[in-house]
């Protein structure tokens, strides 16, 4: 009885140290976010579709995380879930408490005050499922997630995602887009690539032994990475207005510009989850 009231203690121990390492993730990787103007205004001025829409589509990628990473080493379709919900929980608490510390909440409107904390929500939820990775102090943690194909795609997104997010909101990309030329697009879009294609390979992804076979690399990982790093960015954009009264040409550039720090995001995922 007792030896089973140890391993209880034991387990409870750990749990509250993956817990605590999920708010250290939830802050490191929210943090420029929070403190980002463009972010304060765009969680009353975006629609509530828009909001819960995110929060939705959000959902997928917080769980495909959980199975692959997770802040703690529970694993499991019943684990995943539950893993999902309390990063998300401790997204909500992060974002909610430094909000109300840095006293920009709409105080006026208690709706816009929970549509500025549930934009604020997702990405620390992502840094609560990076942080047994990133925050352990044993630096093998982690090692043992190995992902599939589907799952190295996978995190290829969520590189993708957790950079484009990140910058979307920010009026600094609109600009760029706005001055660049439609050769500079282009010119973007062929560094892009290029970047994926070479970073891809140092980060450790599964199938790093086809180096040796560019062309096989580049069917199986450049060109899928990059398609979702311009499909993540194009829902980025969507999110947070950037596609909002944009011809064709104008959208074109806005994603293909937002697509370059997310093509770096995702060749790096491996390092981040």
């Amino acid at each position: 009885m007792n030896s089973l009231q140890d391993i209880g203690k034991a387990e409870d121990g750990a749990y509250i140290r993956d817990l605590g390492r999920a708010f250290g993730g939830a802050l490191l990787f929210s943090l420029p976010l929070l403190m980002t103007m463009e972010m304060w205004a765009l969680g009353f001025a975006a629609e509530p579709v828009q909001r819960l829409l995110f929060l939705l589509a959000a959902l997928p990628v917080l769980f495909g995380l959980a199975h692959y990473a997770g802040f703690s080493a529970r694993r499991g379709l019943v684990n995943n879930a539950l893993d999902t919900l309390v990063a998300l929980a401790v997204g909500f608490i992060t974002a909610t408490a430094l909000l109300l510390m840095f006293n920009v909440l709409d105080g006026s409107s208690p709706a816009s005050a929970v549509g500025q904390v549930s934009l604020q929500a997702v990405p620390a939820a992502l840094g609560a499922l990076a942080a047994r990775r990133q925050l352990s102090g044993d630096p093998n943690e982690g090692e043992e997630d190995q992902a599939s194909y589907p799952g190295e795609l996978f995190l290829m997104l969520a590189g993708a995602l957790y950079f484009a997010l990140n910058l979307a909101p920010t009026e600094e990309m609109r600009l760029i887009a706005y001055l660049t030329t439609p050769l500079g697009a282009l010119g973007v879009l062929a560094v892009s690539v290029i970047l994926l294609h070479l970073i891809v390979f140092e980060a450790g992804f599964a199938g790093q032994e086809e180096a040796e076979t560019p062309l096989r690399a580049f069917l199986d990982f450049t060109l899928p990475g990059y398609a979702l790093c311009l499909l993540s960015s194009l829902a980025m954009l969507w999110v947070f207005g950037g596609a909002d009264g944009h011809g064709v040409q104008s959208l074109a550039a806005n994603t293909v510009i937002l697509a370059f720090p997310a093509s770096i995001g995702a060749a790096a995922a491996r390092l981040l989850v």
